[in-house]
């Protein structure tokens, strides 16, 4: 058998090398999207869900989506009920409360509004079906027991979103999300203040419907609660969480 030459040689040794170099990029093409995807912050592999968008403020969740969905909801049916409030309220209190559902209303619906556009995410331009119901039994109500209707209704439906602006808070990988979750968080225990003021607020039927998770719609109502008394002159409620623009 014929020695082979120098050229020869180094001839098989760069064919060897060049198959040698194709598979390790082959390999690598397969590793660094893995790598890219499961070693940087923020990109676990649920972010890459059917329910969970990418934007440039981080992660978009399905609990992100949600909460955004219902700050548009809530404004659309307590911006109303807080004017009514204002109007139709039998107390100083009660019309207290519903400035400042409207105040505090109208500047989250404005915040929303605004992180939907810069995430791409269509909202609502209307109230739930059960929230229409709440609205058509405030309409009915009269005198005091519009007050009490106005606070109980209100109340459970804070009640209801605060643990899930709570949440949302704890667990969100969005900035714009977070920044929106601190504005309802102040906005919503603002206003859970301001209903208790009122006087009205069944806390055993609150607790009730808490406990069971049910719509305050859907709940029979509790035992009437007597008309609270006139404030006096040192009455006070607490200030609003934001700084509303001025009238």
């Amino acid at each position: 058998m014929r020695p082979r030459t120098p050229v020869e040689g180094r001839g098989i040794f760069s064919g060897t090398g060049l198959i040698v170099t194709c598979l390790a990029a082959t390999l690598a093409a397969l590793v660094f999207p893995l790598w890219s995807y499961t070693d940087r912050p923020g990109t676990a592999p649920d972010v890459l869900s059917a329910q969970t968008l990418r934007t440039s403020h981080g992660p978009l969740s399905a609990l992100d989506q949600d909460f955004l969905t219902k700050v548009r909801l809530a404004g659309l049916w307590e911006l109303p009920a807080g004017r009514q409030a204002q109007a139709k309220g039998t107390t100083p209190a009660v019309r207290t409360a519903g400035r400042h559902l409207v105040e505090g209303h109208r500047f989250l619906d404005e915040r929303v509004r605004d992180v939907a556009t810069r995430l791409n995410l269509a909202l609502p331009d209307e109230p739930s079906e059960q929230q229409k119901q709440w609205l058509d039994r405030l309409d009915r109500a009269q005198g005091a027991e519009y007050d009490r209707a106005f606070a109980n209704i209100l109340r459970r439906a804070h009640g209801t979103v605060f643990p899930v602006v709570a949440q949302v808070r704890a667990s969100t990988r969005n900035s714009l999300v977070r920044e929106l979750a601190d504005d309802a968080n102040s906005t919503v225990l603002d206003h859970i203040k301001v209903l208790e003021a009122t006087g009205y607020v069944d806390f055993d039927a609150v607790a009730r419907d808490l406990a069971r998770d049910s719509a305050p719609a859907a709940t029979a109502p509790g035992p009437a609660v007597p008309p609270p008394s006139s404030p006096s002159p040192d009455y006070t409620l607490p200030p609003p969480a934001y700084s509303p623009p001025p009238d």
